[in-house]
């Protein structure tokens, strides 16, 4: 039922400001829960190396997504507009910082992040579907170059239509957005919480408990993955950046938590309810996440979990509760898990788009919404290049029994490369607040950052360690990320010149 205290649009903006807190904390779960926590555990575990590592890493992840929520809350309250990160760093550091955010936003962030988790559905549909794989071709792979191709797979035709269903149905109005979004959230929680309760209740696995959590800390050398070259978790300088090259993972699983700020202009009270949703969403998905990997260590042995095929660690837990059908109801698990991810994402990210076109920064129609009161156009480039992203494949090499040639994905190298900057404009945000403290000390500010000025200087802290390591020990996945970066200073300079502001 449509609710009508809210069914007439903004008078000054145009949107329908249509989002409860309910909603805004379904957004910002929803957004975060894809596919990441069902499967990243096994190379986190072969990076560290012991149970007790493998529980610190997600333990880390979550105070530094926790700590980076409670102070985005401050900017969220000063600036309730359309546009969220890309506003804040606008407004506390530059139109440049503001703009080079935005731009990496769309060329990878949020659109290869899209790509992915649409291949993620199709991959585990896969499961229910045979047909569905990343080998079985409608277009064979055309080369480009040595180094890449370009193909159309099944499984990635049904990436490209998801996205394209998700980015339609977003087109026609925020109460049909907000509708799938609360749906597939709740559903997939629920479905997050199944798992762990049978991991726990069902799974338990006394061999299994007593080699993980009898010891707990001890290095496991048999399985171990190199976090740099010829460094590995055997030693405390490779457990020490075994723990901070983890992040990569685990960050990224619990990434997409900022998306609620670019739906600000179409939050009811977004003073209120966008710093407690980010409160409320973080805190939630960082539990579960924490509580996912205990049920994978009580049903699991270690050495499983470091060395299931695919990564797969979810459905091999599932496996050993229910059998082979185990992995049916996982990868139904992990589509509902990702069909709701990516409609959060799409929904929200498309919101950025319309705010850097409001400031003449990006294509003009981008700042237009609909009859629908949702900007479409930015929908519907923001899904074209989603699905553009999808199709070049990396030559990663042949296999020595087959002789088949194995592809990677444009869109995964890309994230990797990507999650270093990402780090850096989160520092860069959250550093905004100490500027924005000092340059406007009497602004209104109706949620004041929890902890200032602690937890916001441990978070810039912490994140920048990480990023240190990072650098050092996988430059080859670390560097790229700021190349990528720096294609948005020319592209600025050229739309300040040719760009017209909107006037509001």
């Amino acid at each position: 039922m449509p609710d009508r205290a809210v069914a007439a649009p903004d008078q000054a903006t145009g949107f329908v400001r249509g989002l409860g807190l309910l909603d805004s904390t379904m957004l910002v779960a929803g957004s975060m829960i894809g596919s990441g926590i069902y499967i990243v555990s096994g190379e986190i575990a072969r990076q560290v190396g012991a149970p007790g590592w493998l529980l610190v890493v997600w333990i880390v992840t979550g105070l530094l997504t926790l700590a980076a929520a409670l102070s985005y809350g401050e900017l969220a309250a000063m600036m309730p507009k359309a546009g969220g990160q890309y506003v804040y760093l606008r407004e506390s550091l530059s139109p440049l910082a503001g703009f080079l955010y935005g731009w990496t936003f769309f060329l990878v962030i949020q659109t290869g992040t899209i790509a992915a988790v649409g291949v993620g559905f199709a991959r585990f549909f896969g499961v229910l579907c045979k047909e569905i794989a990343e080998d079985r071709y409608l277009i064979e792979p055309i080369p480009l170059g040595d180094a890449y191709v370009i193909s159309l797979s099944s499984a990635q035709l049904v990436g490209v239509l998801l996205i394209a269903l998700l980015t339609w149905m977003n087109t026609l109005g925020l109460q049909l957005g907000k509708m799938v979004q609360n749906t597939f959230t709740i559903t997939k929680t629920a479905t997050l919480i199944g798992l762990i309760l049978l991991g726990l209740l069902v799974g338990w696995n006394p061999p299994a408990v007593h080699d993980n959590f009898g010891s707990l800390w001890a290095v496991r050398p048999g399985h171990l993955q190199e976090v740099a070259k010829g460094l590995t978790a055997a030693t405390a300088l490779g457990l020490f950046a075994g723990i901070c090259v983890a992040q990569t993972n685990s960050l990224f699983s619990a990434d997409a938590w900022n998306n609620i700020t670019f739906t600000a202009g179409e939050v009811r009270n977004p003073r209120r309810d966008i710093p407690l949703s980010l409160a409320m969403g973080t805190l939630l998905v960082i539990a579960l996440y924490l509580l996912a990997n205990i049920a994978y260590l009580v049903t699991l042995p270690f050495e499983r979990i470091q060395t299931v095929p695919a990564d797969r660690v979810a459905s091999a837990t599932m496996d050993t509760i229910f059998g082979p059908v185990g992995e049916t109801i996982m990868a139904v698990a992990i589509m509902i898990s990702t069909f709701g991810c990516n409609n959060g994402l799409i929904l929200a990210g498309a919101r950025a788009y319309y705010a850097m076109a409001r400031d003449g920064l990006f294509f003009r129609a981008a700042a237009r919404l609909n009859g629908k009161h949702v900007p479409a156009w930015a929908l519907v480039v923001q899904g074209i290049w989603a699905a553009v992203l999808i199709l070049p494949r990396t030559v990663e090499g042949r296999n020595t029994d087959t002789g088949t040639v194995i592809y990677g994905n444009l869109y995964s190298n890309l994230l990797q490369y990507i999650m270093s900057a990402a780090l850096i404009f989160y520092i860069l945000t959250i550093a905004g607040i100490f500027r924005l403290r000092r340059i406007e000390p009497d602004a209104e500010r109706p949620y004041r950052a929890f902890g200032y000025p602690l937890v916001p200087a441990l978070y810039m802290l912490g994140a920048s360690v990480i990023l240190v390591v990072l650098f050092v020990c996988q430059p080859k996945t670390t560097w790229p990320g700021l190349a990528i970066v720096a294609t948005g200073f020319p592209v600025y300079f050229v739309w300040r010149k040719i760009g017209v502001p909107v006037k509001d």
